[in-house]
């Protein structure tokens, strides 16, 4: 008997002041470059170039993450302004060494301690949720994600002296 477990969970990325910022700047001057384009044929490249940045800039600003959990594996996904995705990483339970609320007391061990790698798969507002976890990963890695309670309960199930709650 094969045991599976299948957690999904989506959380949408608050975007920064600079990119709202700078996607507005360059969907406006894209329309007047294009504007002015109409009479003067140079202007109408510059509209263009302007255009491949708004549009890069519009796919950056709406980001969300896609958390997986599927049979001892944590896959994370990037989504970008809900049309294109992208494997962002993809993690093995049975390789954290801990998990627990970002708050939590249990990982005052860790807060000295410098990482070859900081992840960030959250919504970026760190005062405003209280579900936001932090994973040791391989002893080098801390990630920080804001995964659902059903989601944390599968992975305890899995590894309940590596995963807290409190």
């Amino acid at each position: 008997m094969v045991s599976e477990t299948y957690v999904e969970w989506l959380v949408a990325r608050k975007p920064s002041f600079a990119k709202r910022f700078l996607k507005v700047l360059l969907i406006t001057l894209t329309v007047i470059f294009f504007i002015i384009g109409i009479l003067n044929i140079p202007m109408l490249l510059l509209a263009v170039v302007t255009g491949v940045g708004a549009y890069f800039a519009y796919m950056n600003a709406d980001i969300e993450y896609e958390y997986l959990y599927l049979d001892k594996e944590i896959s994370i996904d990037k989504v970008l302004a809900k049309s294109k995705r992208k494997k962002a990483a993809v993690y093995d339970v049975e390789r954290i060494e801990i998990m627990a609320p970002a708050k939590s007391h249990r990982l005052d061990a860790y807060k000295n301690r410098t990482f070859e790698k900081n992840a960030d798969y959250g919504s970026g507002a760190e005062g405003e949720t209280e579900n936001r976890y932090v994973i040791i990963y391989d002893g080098n890695m801390k990630i920080i994600w804001e995964p659902s309670a059903e989601m944390v309960k599968a992975i305890q199930m899995i590894a309940p002296r590596k995963i807290f709650t409190d």
